[in-house]
């Protein structure tokens, strides 16, 4: 993107030329979006969040690629949730639906 700004996307290794995903951190010029992104950052919580079929075999997979989770595979009600660090400043969290 130039002048320090830049984005990270992902797409499925079994379909790579299907839809892309676009996590972007907060353009270094635009203040509000950078204090909101370090708000939620340093409170923990999770930027935004991806349903998964088992949290568990996906916290193993994730954590083997070098992933780094604040939150282990934790049960919660309905739900099993881990969160992890993508590098660019947010918190991701995976979600399964018991």
């Amino acid at each position: 993107m130039g002048d320090g700004n830049r984005w990270l996307t992902l797409v499925s290794g079994e379909e790579q030329d299907g839809p892309e995903l676009l996590l972007e951190p907060s353009p270094k010029d635009f203040e509000p979006a950078k204090i909101y992104q370090k708000a939620l950052f340093d409170a923990g919580l999770p930027y935004t969040q991806f349903d998964v079929e088992d949290v568990q075999k996906e916290y193993e997979r994730l954590t083997d690629l070098g992933v780094v989770f604040s939150v282990k595979p934790t049960e919660m009600g309905t739900a099993k949730i881990a969160v992890f660090n993508d590098t660019c400043g947010n918190h991701i969290q995976i979600v399964e639906i018991l």
